[in-house]
């Protein structure tokens, strides 16, 4: 399976998901710079009845290995992570081991972040993988480790499951590994 080389992402690409659940919209950017990719992302929405204002960047190497990420809400929050020779760090709590097995994260309000292991892993038909993800929500930015199951159905298909079975989808995904649709949650515009 072959999704179109990070390096055509030169000029960007700009995307835009709806949320189906509550109300909201993300924008999202995706670009390659000189030692990687790049995503920056606005988000404006409702969930639970709690209105939400967010953007986020995320670093990530040419193979889609994240870096870093920053996330900041309009009312001050905000997180901010490295992952360096294998170790999570952040700037107020330093070495965070309990995340140091995750290579992928999570962003709870985004459908982007399913790109990640998407595109950094090869995949055939019928291939399952199992992976420890850094999962931050929107309501509280404290992380946490959860595991997730990605089956590749077809070349562009994708089944996502929690570990714990209680959610389940299959995600399409367009020649660069975005998600078009993500049933319940998301769909491109």
């Amino acid at each position: 399976m072959s999704f179109r080389p990070p390096a055509d992402l030169a000029d960007g690409r700009s995307v835009r998901w709806r949320a189906l659940e509550g109300d909201g919209l993300e924008h999202l950017t995706l670009r390659a710079e000189a030692n990687g990719l790049r995503a920056d992302a606005a988000l404006v929405g409702e969930r639970e009845g709690r209105r939400f204002g967010a953007s986020y960047r995320i670093d990530c190497g040419p193979d889609f290995t994240v870096r870093s990420f920053e996330i900041e809400a309009t009312d001050g929050r905000g997180l901010a992570m490295t992952r360096r020779d294998g170790a999570w760090h952040d700037s107020e709590r330093g070495h965070l081991p309990a995340f140091d097995a995750c290579i992928d994260i999570d962003l709870s309000a985004t459908p982007f972040t399913n790109t990640l292991p998407i595109r950094r892993c090869a995949w055939q038909p019928g291939q399952q993988r199992r992976i420890a993800m850094l999962f931050v929500p929107f309501d509280s930015f404290e992380p946490f480790v959860t595991e997730q199951i990605y089956t590749c159905l077809e070349p562009r298909l994708f089944r996502f499951e929690t570990a714990d079975g209680s959610f389940i989808a299959e995600l399409p995904v367009d020649e660069d590994g975005l998600v078009m649709d993500y049933p319940c949650l998301f769909q491109r515009l």
